[in-house]
This record gives C-alpha cells, structure tokens and sequence, in this order.
C-alpha cells in the first residue's frame, strides 16, 4: 500500500477524487432539499450529446465542452417543460422521453466520431486519465460550489421552503435558481469526467441522502455530506486499485454501501428509542 502512494499518478487521482467526492456530496445537500435527484439524473444523461457535438464539431476543447454541456442540459429542461404544456404529459415524463432520445444521440455521436477514445472516458468516465487543464478546472468548479452554496446558504434554504417568504425578503428567486442550475451543470459536468454519465446521478444524490439518515438539520447535512462523498470516494479509489476494478463504478458502490449502513444504523436507533419508551 506504501508503494502505491509513493507513485504520482495514484496521488495525483486520489486527491482528484477526493476533491470530486467533497464538491458533489457538499452539493448533493441541496440536490435533495430541493427534492430534484430525478430530474438531476436527466439531466446528467441529457448533457452526453452537447459534450458529442462538441467534440465532433471542435475537438476536445475543455471550455466548449462545457458550453456544450450547459446547452443541452437547458435545451432538454426547457424542452420538458414546453411540451408538458402543450400535451397531456406530466413534465417528468416528457423530461424522461427528451432525455432517453437526448443521450442516444449522443451514442450515435459517438460512433461516428474518428477519436471516440476521449469521449468515451466522459460516458464511462477515467478519473485517472484527467488533464492538468481537467484537474484545475474540477477543483476551480469545486471551490466556486462549495463557497457559493455556503455563503448564499440562508437564502438558498428559504427559497427552497418558503420561496414567497424569501421573494418577501428581498431574495430573488427565480435568478438564484436559474445560477444554481447552471452550477449543478458545471458540477455534474466535471463529475462526469470522473466517474462517467451513467454513474454522476450516484455521486450528486448519495451522499445527502446517506447523512440524511442520521442528521436532522440542513445546516449539518451540507458539510457531513461533503465528508461522506470525499470519503465514499477515497475509499472506493483506493480498493478499487488494489482489486484491479473499475474506479467510477466502485466508488460508486462504496457510496451506496456507506447509504445502506446508514439506514441500519437509522433503524436501530428507532428500535432502541421505541424499546426505551415502551420500557419507560
């Protein structure tokens, strides 16, 4: 094990998804305050084709990618709720229909496209494969994140309660909800770049609902849940390696181990807290 930390490339991911994993467990707090993770996981599918159409226009340009991201991720959200009111859909299921056509289009961009070796790593995603350019842009992304989402936390948390109440205060409610959409866009589309479109929705959603089982207060959950995510990530690039298995996917079943053992320990406070009272 003190080999393997000895060597750059291994320090250089596992800090990469360290960072990752705090960025989207700290963001994944409002993810499910606002009660949003399915359509967030549309919307992860749903960026696959802009990133494709980039990358066959233009090539592997870090910030049209981006761009390209934001435009679908807008163009299938508005999509949805354009054809929801002019149908008799619900906006789930007219999302859910735009999303599914949205990401097969992006697989058959994918098959077209010459150098499909580089895109492929943000469709099954390769952590270990990050540029320099990629790194510095996940941890720019995450400081951007983490320091908006706490600093803006009061008024965040009331538009997402109370939005009359907080539209009454002064807080300006649509924008601030437009310029967080377009931050889970930037943080999902770094998030893919680790661990793949397929398996973003577990690492934006798992972490919030893990601490969620054990803490009560949304002032706690947005930090603890930045830890589990850091954690589950850690952990998961670490055996991952050494089992030789797949990075994105086992740190996603690391995640998904750590929300199970919540919900136990969750059930067995319940048992012993009703036992108490029955005893009492």
């Amino acid at each position: 094990m003190l080999e393997i930390l000895e060597l750059s490339l291994f320090r250089r991911a596992l800090f990469a998804a360290l960072v990752i994993g705090f960025t989207n467990g700290f963001v994944s707090a409002f993810v499910v305050l606002h009660r949003s993770p399915l359509k967030l996981g549309a919307l992860s599918h749903a960026v696959f084709p802009g990133i494709a159409a980039v990358v066959v226009l233009t090539g592997l340009s870090l910030f049209g990618i981006y761009l390209g991201a934001l435009f679908a991720a807008t163009l299938v959200g508005l999509g949805a709720i354009f054809f929801a009111r002019r149908s008799m859909l619900s906006e789930e299921t007219t999302l859910a229909v735009l999303m599914t056509g949205a990401f097969a289009s992006g697989v058959i961009l994918l098959q077209q496209y010459q150098g499909a070796g580089g895109l492929e790593d943000w469709l099954l995603g390769n952590i270990v494969g990050l540029s320099n350019a990629d790194l510095w842009m996940s941890y720019g992304v995450g400081t951007l994140a983490v320091g908006v989402l706490a600093f803006f936390r009061r008024p965040i948390l009331a538009s997402l309660f109370e939005p009359d109440v907080a539209a009454t205060l002064g807080v300006r409610v649509t924008l601030l909800n437009y310029a967080l959409f377009a931050m889970l866009i930037l943080v999902l589309v770094t998030t893919l770049q680790a661990v793949g479109a397929i398996l973003a929705l577990g690492f934006i959603v798992t972490p919030a609902a893990t601490v969620r089982q054990l803490v009560g207060t949304p002032r706690a959950l947005f930090f603890w849940s930045g830890v589990v995510g850091a954690s589950g990530a850690g952990l998961g690039f670490i055996g991952a390696f050494l089992l030789n298995l797949p990075i994105g996917s086992f740190m996603v079943c690391v995640l998904t181990l750590l929300f199970l053992l919540a919900v136990l320990i969750r059930r067995l406070r319940e048992r012993s807290r009703s036992h108490h009272q029955h005893l009492g």
